[in-house]
C-alpha cells in the first residue's frame, strides 16, 4: 500500500499519529466539506481499480464511530463502482481545521480540477486560513504568479461562467483572457467570439492584442515633433485628442510664439525704462522678431 509523499506525509510530519491500515468501505463517509463538485467520468479509475486494487490510499480520520475522508474521495466512489468490500486507508488525528486544509490542498494538486473548481477551492484556502498569495503557492508548490492568476478567476460572474462552460471554454490561459476584459459586456462578446469562431488560445491572444492596438489608436494623443538641423534643440507639441489638422498645429505654433514674444516684450520694457521709447522700441521688437526666426507679416 502506497500513499501520496507530497500530501499525506509533508502535511502530516507536524502532526501525531497516522498509520495505513484496511477499512471496511461501509465504515467511511463522504466529506462534507469536499471542494470537488464533479468527479468526472470514473470508467477508467473503475476498471483499473477492478484489476490492480486501489494503489494509492485514502487518507481518513475517524469521525465518531466511523471515519471521513480527508483526501480521496474519487477513489472511494470509484471503489464503490467496482464492488470492493474493503480499502486501504492511511488514518491521521487532525482536527476540522487540520481537515480542510489538507483536503483543500489535496484537491488542488490534482490535474483533472476545472479551473473554476480550482479558483474556487484556492479562494477558500486563503480565507479559511488567512494565506497571503505568496503562502498559498509556497503550501501548494506553486509560483505565486499562477496562484495569483487563478484567483482573479473567481471575479468571473456566475453569468459569465456559465456561458464559459456552455461554450466548452475550459483553458485556463483562454479564461484569463476574458476576466482581463474590461466590462462585462467585453466579456460575453469574447466568450460569443470564441465559441462562433472556436478559437483556440493563441487566436484569443492574437485577438485581444488587435483589440488592444485599435484601442489605443483610439486613444492616443496626436504629438507634433520636431527636431531642429544638428539636433541643436527639439520640441513636442502635444494635443488632447487623437486627430488633428495642419492648420490647426500651424494656430497653436503662432499663439506659442506670441505667448514668448509677448513675454520677452514684458522683460525688456522693464529693463529698458527710462532709456528712450517710439522708434527706437520698434526697432528693438524688430530685430527680436528676427532672432527669433520670424519675418514680420506683409499684412
Amino acid at each position: 500500500m502506497r500513499h501520496d509523499r507530497h500530501f499525506v506525509e509533508e502535511l502530516t510530519s507536524e502532526r501525531q499519529g497516522y498509520f495505513g491500515r484496511i477499512i471496511d468501505i461501509g465504515q467511511l463517509e463522504p466529506n462534507p466539506h469536499q471542494p470537488r463538485k464533479q468527479f468526472g467520468d470514473l470508467s477508467d479509475l473503475v476498471s483499473s481499480i477492478k484489476e490492480k486494487g486501489i494503489l494509492q490510499a485514502i487518507l481518513v480520520r475517524r469521525h465518531d464511530d466511523r471515519f471521513q475522508i480527508i483526501a480521496g474521495e474519487r477513489r472511494y466512489q470509484a471503489a464503490l463502482l467496482a464492488g470492493l468490500s474493503q480499502v486501504p486507508c492511511v488514518e491521521i488525528d487532525v482536527d476540522n481545521r487540520g481537515c480542510l486544509e489538507i483536503s483543500l490542498i489535496e484537491n488542488l494538486q490534482r490535474t483533472d480540477l476545472t479551473p473554476f473548481e480550482e479558483a474556487a477551492a484556492l479562494q477558500k484556502l486563503c480565507d479559511q486560513f488567512g494565506y497571503t498569495h505568496e503562502q498559498a503557492a509556497k503550501k501548494l508548490g506553486k509560483s505565486r504568479t499562477s496562484v495569483t492568476e487563478t484567483l482573479s478567476l473567481n471575479r468571473l460572474s456566475e453569468e459569465i461562467q456559465d456561458l464559459c462552460r456552455q461554450a466548452d471554454i475550459s483553458s485556463r490561459s483562454t479564461l484569463l483572457e476574458v476576466v482581463r476584459q474590461r466590462t462585462t459586456d467585453e466579456m460575453r462578446s469574447l466568450v460569443s467570439h470564441i465559441a462562433t469562431h472556436s478559437l483556440k488560445r493563441e487566436d484569443v491572444r492574437d485577438l485581444k492584442r488587435d483589440s488592444g492596438k485599435r484601442r489605443t489608436s483610439r486613444t492616443r494623443n496626436f504629438v507634433y515633433h520636431y527636431q531642429a538641423p544638428e539636433r541643436q534643440y527639439s520640441f513636442h507639441l502635444r494635443f488632447s485628442r487623437a486627430q488633428v489638422a495642419q492648420e490647426e498645429i500651424i494656430r497653436a505654433l503662432r499663439e506659442v510664439l506670441q505667448r514668448l514674444l509677448s513675454e520677452t516684450a514684458d522683460q525688456t520694457g522693464q529693463t529698458e525704462t527710462g532709456q528712450g521709447t517710439g522708434p527706437v522700441g520698434a526697432t528693438s521688437t524688430s530685430a527680436r522678431r528676427t532672432r527669433l526666426g520670424v519675418a514680420d507679416s506683409p499684412n
